[in-house]
């Protein structure tokens, strides 16, 4: 199994830098939001120039986003990046890219579309975090946030709660991330060695036709049957319309999955509806699919 960095915790004071490195900002209300809950915590946050700036979907074009993230990566003050949003655009910038990995790895903070990332990061080796972006963590519950701030400042979490699919009990790696974007990394040199690891995956608006066929595509790869155990969290807006013949993204997730004789535990509070529960990239854990929990291995 692979084995990751974990950076140095957090401290009020240090210097945070937020970058938008996929879809165009909208939110600008929640995005204000969330980075006063940084503030109000004593951190430095610095925004990137033109964060608002549009390219079509893009917040950017791409030589401009790789350069936010390149800046804010080889930044010796900067101790941790903060994404805007997700979206779409992330897998666009790490075309020839390579992380410049240094004695003093930065912390890097997002779900979603933000996936891309966190799993080139994981095969340079570096822990991260997925967990809300800034248009999003000012709508998490208090648990929630206080949860990414204990991660991240050196504190220990609690054992996350879902639904267990019985199969035992099974330790890895923690490798999550959105369902579509993973998807998409297949086949690239973004994707990670799956030896080992417990996936933890979810999505948003799509609709159940389309996660049977990614998780069909998962299956023929050969990749599931490598993983020790899956952790599922939210599947959100994910229902056909009424009028349509379907499955349920329910009965697909368990017809695409519980045969595959490795622990699985459904309804876990991550994903793009509120609770949002951060997860850490590249770190041991404990997946008990008969009590139904994910335990971080601290």
């Amino acid at each position: 199994m692979k084995s990751t960095i974990l950076p140095e915790p957090l401290k009020p004071g240090d210097l945070l830098r937020v970058i938008a490195p996929s879809g165009a900002l909208r939110e600008f209300a929640a995005f204000e939001q969330s980075i006063e809950i940084w503030r109000s915590r004593g951190y430095r946050i610095e925004v990137s120039p033109d964060i608002a700036h549009r390219w079509g979907y893009l917040a950017h074009k791409d030589e401009f986003r790789r350069y936010q993230l390149a800046a804010a990566w080889q930044d010796p003050d900067c101790r941790g990046i903060l994404c805007a949003r997700g979206g779409f655009g992330s897998t666009r910038i790490l075309e020839n890219w390579h992380w410049q990995v240094n004695s003093t790895p930065k912390w890097l903070i997002g779900f979603s579309d933000i996936t891309a990332l966190l799993w080139s990061l994981y095969n340079a080796g570096i822990s991260s975090v997925h967990g809300p972006v800034l248009t999003t963590l000012a709508d998490e519950p208090d648990w929630s946030i206080q949860r990414l701030f204990d991660w991240v400042e050196g504190k220990t979490l609690p054992p996350l709660k879902g639904c267990g699919w019985g199969g035992g009990v099974a330790t890895g790696i923690l490798l999550p991330g959105n369902l579509t974007v993973a998807t998409h990394l297949l086949s690239t040199p973004i994707q990670p060695n799956f030896d080992g690891v417990i996936l933890a995956l979810e999505d948003v608006t799509e609709a159940p036709y389309r996660i049977d066929r990614m998780l069909t595509q998962w299956r023929l790869s050969g990749i599931l049957a490598k993983v020790k155990g899956i952790a599922l969290g939210g599947f959100t807006k994910c229902e056909a319309p009424a009028h349509l013949p379907s499955f349920s993204v329910e009965e697909v997730l368990r017809d695409r999955l519980s045969d595959l004789g490795i622990p699985i535990v459904s309804d876990l509070p991550f994903g793009h509806d509120s609770p949002n529960a951060a997860l850490p990239v590249g770190i041991q854990v404990t997946l008990d699919a008969n009590a139904g929990i994910l335990e971080i291995q601290q």
